[in-house]
């Protein structure tokens, strides 16, 4: 054997096909988001845009059940438009009233989807974040502000740990039934220098360690820092950046997260899917032809029979105006 095989604690409590899943944090939560979303999924990911530290994951999670809108002075304006200073710059407008508008309409529509989620997947980043010099805020993103306006700073354990005692105690008491995952993005942060991103990444570590221990029941880790970073363990496992997994990687971690966090029924269903999927997506070489027209009809006969367990009227739809 050339690696060194990370343990995967299996879930006590798994994940079905079609109970809601929240996913929040850093572009990691994106891409994992993406094979959810592919593979049927009842899946919303990261609504507030990519956020990297724990602080504003939590803060912006608290925000929406409180219905708790941004004080005036986390808005901003720059050369490119209306910014907030604790939401990506996904959310940008050309008035500031638009722009209250949408973070008003996005924390209403996620505080209900929280009600009846039964997953919160937290995918952390960094526990370095940064400050306005000016009244110490903590911000989410700095929107390409002047760098002298921001103060550099890294989280500890304890403002980890606490920050997520208070938000699970909120989150509780409006979704008892609500557990969570929480995993480390194994994506290095250069701008923090590789030194402080190891001492970044290890306060991550020991953070999410002692949530999980606080609550053994409602709380779970997946290593899928630690499968890139210690089993895969080789630069042909990331892209020509050197820093991002490549989709190998997120294949290999996709599926250590479908064996251990899934339940048998929506294993069984991905299974059944997985050629669906490449079926549909197949371009023929000569659509007219016999062989690829009938192709198309047994793989819309497929898809019917599919309809019961999740929604494929768009893909059946899609194939059907292929047919001659």
């Amino acid at each position: 054997m050339f690696r060194t095989p990370v343990e995967v604690v299996p879930l006590s409590h798994r994940i079905s096909l079609h109970q809601p899943l929240l996913l929040i944090g850093s572009c990691f939560a994106q891409s994992m988001g993406v094979r959810l979303d592919k593979n049927k999924f009842n899946a919303c990911v990261n609504p507030f845009g990519t956020v990297y530290n724990p602080a504003s994951v939590f803060q912006l999670l608290s925000a929406t059940v409180n219905q708790s809108l941004p004080e005036a002075a986390t808005y901003l304006v720059n050369k490119e438009g209306y910014f907030n200073f604790q939401f990506h710059s996904d959310f940008s407008s050309e008035s500031r009233e638009e722009l209250e508008v949408r973070i008003e309409k996005v924390l209403a529509d996620i505080r209900e989807y929280l009600r009846n989620s039964r997953w919160l997947i937290i995918t952390l980043g960094s526990a370095f974040g940064y400050e306005l010099r000016e009244n110490g805020q903590l911000v989410s993103n700095c929107h390409k502000m002047p760098a002298q306006l921001f103060r550099r700073k890294l989280l500890s354990i304890e403002e980890i740990t606490t920050q997520f005692d208070q938000l699970y105690r909120i989150l509780q008491a409006w979704n008892p039934q609500l557990k969570y995952i929480f995993t480390v993005s194994p994506v290095r942060h250069l701008r923090d220098t590789l030194v402080q991103n190891s001492v970044s990444k290890s306060v991550l570590r020991v953070a999410t360690h002692t949530i999980q221990e606080s609550y053994p029941d409602d709380v779970y880790y997946f290593p899928s820092y630690e499968l890139l970073i210690d089993e895969l363990r080789d630069y042909r496992f990331y892209q020509a950046d050197m820093l991002h997994p490549s989709e190998v990687a997120e294949d290999y971690i996709w599926q250590k997260f479908v064996e251990n966090c899934l339940d048998t029924e929506t294993q069984h269903f991905l299974n059944t899917w997985k050629p669906i999927y490449r079926a549909i997506h197949h371009r023929a070489f000569r659509p007219s032809s016999e062989a690829h027209q009938q192709f198309l009809r047994k793989t819309i006969e497929q898809l019917k029979q599919l309809n019961q367990q999740v929604d494929v009227t768009a893909e059946i739809q899609e194939l059907e105006q292929q047919l001659l």
